[in-house]
C-alpha cells in the first residue's frame, strides 16, 4: 500500500512553494495525498517560525496531530520548515510526539525521511541553508487561475529585528532560464495570474549576475503567452529605481500594485533597525511611484513598538499614513526574537506595542474605506476565485487585491467560472469588501 500523507502548510507564500515542491517529490516516490490528517499515515506540518504568533500556530498544529493520536490515530507526525530550522533538536526534545524533522536546508530529503519515519526511524536533517536546491517539480496548490513563482531564496538584508537570514540563509537568485522555464510551464497549465515572490525581489540577480535584473526578468515573463496579470511581492524601497518603475509602467501585464515593506518612517528607528534609506527617501519614493504609475495601489508592512519608538516617533508614523494614504497596510506589534540585535535593545512594552498597532489599524481602516468608496460606480477586471455559500456570492479579486491578504470583491449576477476574468461594476461595500455586478466576461 502507498504511504498516505497530509501536508499542512503554514506561513508565507515562499513556504507554500516549498510545500508544493515537497508534495511533488513525495508523489514521485509513490506516496498519495489525503486532505485530512486523520486519514494519513504521516501528518506533515510545514511551519513558520518568524514571530511569536507564527510559532504558536505551528505548535498548535503539531499538538492537534498529537491529540488525534491520543484518540486512536496511529499516524506519524513530521515537522518541516522555519520552526524546525530554528529550534532543531530542542523541538524534538520538548515535543516527543514529533517523529521526524527537516530544516529549511533539507526539503529535498522529504520522501526518504518519511520512509525512514515509517520504518520507525526518527530522522532529524538540517542541510546547508545557504546552498539549497530550489529547482524541480511542484504540485501547485493555489488557484484556480493563479500561482506563485519564487525567484530567489534567503535574505542578506540583516534587519536588526529579523531572524529570517538565520532560517533561510543568504540571498540566492535562481538562474533566469530556470525561472522562465517554470513560468512557461505554469502558463501552459492554465495559470493566468503569476505572483512573483521572494524575500526581496528587487535584489534579484545582484548575487548571480552582479547587477539588478528584476526589470529584465519581468520583461521576459510578460512575453510568455497565457499570463494576463503579473503581481509583485516584495519590493524593498532602497532598491527601487527609475529603470524598474519604467518597466512596470509600460508593461500592461504587470499589475499596478506594489508591495513595499517599510516597517517604520522615523530616521532613528530605521537606522537602529539596519534599514537602508531614510524616512524622507521613503516619502519621496512613494510620491514618485504615484506620479509614474497613476492609479497604483500600494501595500506596506509596519511594525509598532520597535526599539526607540516613543510617542513622538509613533505620531510621526501616524502622520505619514494620513498623508501617504497607502491603500493596503499590514500592521504588527513588535515581537522580540531571540538571536537578533533588536531583542537586546530598549523598547516599549508589549501592551504599548499592541495598543499602537490597534490605533494604526483604526487609522488604516478609514483610509481603506475611503479608497473603496472612491471605487464605487467604476468598472474593474476581476478574476473569479470561487463561491461562498454563506453569503450566496461569488468571490473574486481585482488588481487591487492580492490573495489571502487583501480580501475579495464579492460578485453577484451570473455564474462565473473560477479562474476566469470578468468585468465587474462596483456597487456597494459589505464588511470592508467591495460588491459588484458582472457586466461582461
Amino acid at each position: 500500500m502507498p504511504i498516505k500523507v497530509c501536508l499542512i502548510s503554514l506561513g508565507c507564500a515562499k513556504n507554500l512553494v516549498n510545500s508544493e515542491q515537497m508534495l511533488a517529490r513525495m508523489l514521485d516516490a509513490g506516496f498519495v495525498t489525503v486532505d485530512e490528517p486523520g486519514r494519513a499515515d504521516v501528518g506533515i506540518v510545514n511551519t513558520c517560525g518568524f514571530i511569536d504568533a507564527a510559532k504558536m500556530e505551528a505548535i498548535d498544529n503539531i499538538l492537534y496531530l498529537g491529540s488525534l493520536r491520543e484518540n486512536g490515530w496511529q499516524g506519524k507526525i513530521f515537522v518541516t520548515g522555519c520552526l524546525a530550522q530554528r529550534y532543531g533538536q530542542e523541538l524534538l526534545k520538548e515535543m516527543p510526539e514529533i517523529d521526524g524533522i527537516l530544516g529549511t536546508g533539507s526539503y529535498t530529503d522529504i520522501a526518504e525521511a518519511v520512509k525512514d519515519v515509517m520504518d520507525s526511524g526518527r530522522p532529524a536533517l538540517f542541510g546547508d541553508i545557504d546552498n539549497t536546491d530550489e529547482e524541480g517539480e511542484r504540485i501547485v496548490s493555489t488557484g484556480p487561475g493563479w500561482a506563485y513563482l519564487k525567484i530567489a531564496e534567503g535574505c542578506s538584508n540583516r534587519c536588526a529585528y529579523c531572524v529570517i537570514p538565520k532560517l533561510r540563509g543568504r540571498y540566492r537568485s535562481r538562474p533566469m532560464e530556470n525561472i522562465l522555464e517554470e513560468a512557461a510551464a505554469l502558463a501552459g497549465s492554465g495559470v493566468k495570474e503569476l505572483i512573483v515572490v521572494a524575500q526581496d525581489i528587487t535584489r534579484y540577480g545582484t548575487d548571480l549576475y552582479h547587477r539588478r535584473c528584476l526589470g529584465e526578468l519581468l520583461e521576459e515573463l510578460c512575453r510568455i503567452e497565457g499570463f494576463e496579470w503579473i503581481r509583485l511581492h516584495y519590493l524593498y524601497p532602497d532598491e527601487i529605481d527609475d529603470e524598474l518603475l519604467d518597466v512596470i509602467a509600460r508593461e500592461d501585464k504587470i499589475l499596478k500594485y506594489l508591495d513595499i515593506p517599510i516597517q517604520h518612517i522615523n530616521d532613528g528607528i530605521l537606522r537602529a533597525m539596519n534599514r537602508r534609506g531614510s524616512g524622507g527617501e521613503i516619502r519621496a519614493l512613494f510620491e514618485k511611484i504615484r506620479r509614474k504609475l497613476p492609479g497604483v495601489v500600494l501595500r506596506t508592512s509596519i511594525i509598532t513598538g520597535l526599539p526607540g519608538e516613543g510617542e513622538a516617533e509613533f505620531e510621526e508614523l501616524c502622520e505619514f499614513l494620513r498623508q501617504a494614504r497607502i491603500e493596503r497596510a499590514g500592521v504588527f506589534p513588535y515581537s522580540p526574537e531571540e538571536g537578533t540585535p533588536a531583542a537586546d535593545m530598549d523598547r516599549p512594552d508589549s501592551e504599548t506595542a499592541q495598543r499602537r498597532a490597534e490605533l494604526l489599524m483604526g487609522l488604516q481602516s478609514e483610509i481603506m474605506d475611503d479608497f473603496n468608496r472612491k471605487r464605487l460606480g467604476s468598472r474593474t477586471r476581476v478574476i473569479c476565485e470561487g463561491f461562498e455559500p454563506e453569503r450566496g456570492l461569488w468571490l473574486g479579486r481585482s488588481y487591487a487585491e492580492s490573495p489571502d491578504i487583501d480580501g475579495n470583491v464579492l460578485i453577484s449576477g451570473g455564474k462565473p467560472v473560477p479562474g476566469e476574468f470578468y468585468e465587474v461594476e462596483l456597487a456597494d461595500v459589505e464588511d470592508g469588501e467591495l460588491v459588484g455586478l458582472i457586466v461582461e466576461r
